[in-house]
Order: structure tokens, then sequence, then C-alpha cells
């Protein structure tokens, strides 16, 4: 299991795109994913649960993965929230 803490810094001037696009990043890998914030733990799969969340820039999050794939997917999921990877 990996966990991460990651600065949000997502252009969030798109509604609720960035989030769709986190989840499609997300679901790309056998591991599982989850977004903590304010005592919340989301699946990063699920798009209903990620809206939940209402990131906004500068949110601390903690990114949790676990299986196979979880170097992978930590790394591509805090690119994605920190504005690094595009998606689309």
């Amino acid at each position: 299991m990996k966990k991460r803490t990651v600065t949000v810094a997502l252009d969030d001037s798109k509604g609720a795109r960035p989030i769709a696009m986190l989840v499609q990043v997300a679901s790309q890998y056998d591991a599982s994913i989850y977004i903590d914030c304010d005592s919340r733990h989301v699946n990063a799969k699920s798009i209903m649960g990620m809206m939940t969340l209402a990131l906004k820039n500068g949110d601390d999050v903690n990114v949790v993965t676990d299986g196979t794939d979880e170097d992978a997917a930590a790394e591509s999921i805090e690119e994605y929230l920190t504005g690094q990877r595009a998606v689309g």
C-alpha cells in the first residue's frame, strides 16, 4: 500500500470535467485508489464519490493506492491532481 499527500492544482473553471477526468485516470489501473480529504475516504474510480469531495485548488489530500500497479497509479493520480499531466 502506498500513501502520498498531494496539493490539488486543477483547472476548476470547467465544472465537473476535471473530476470526471480524474476518475478516468484512476480507472486505468487495477489497484484500489482512494482519496482521503477532510476525514472522508472516497474511491477515486467512483464519479459520484469524487463529486462529494468538492476538491478545490490548494486542498491537501492523501492518495492511497493498493495493488499490483499501485506505484504507477499513485504517480499518475499525483501528476493529474497537481496539473502535471493533461488528459483527453
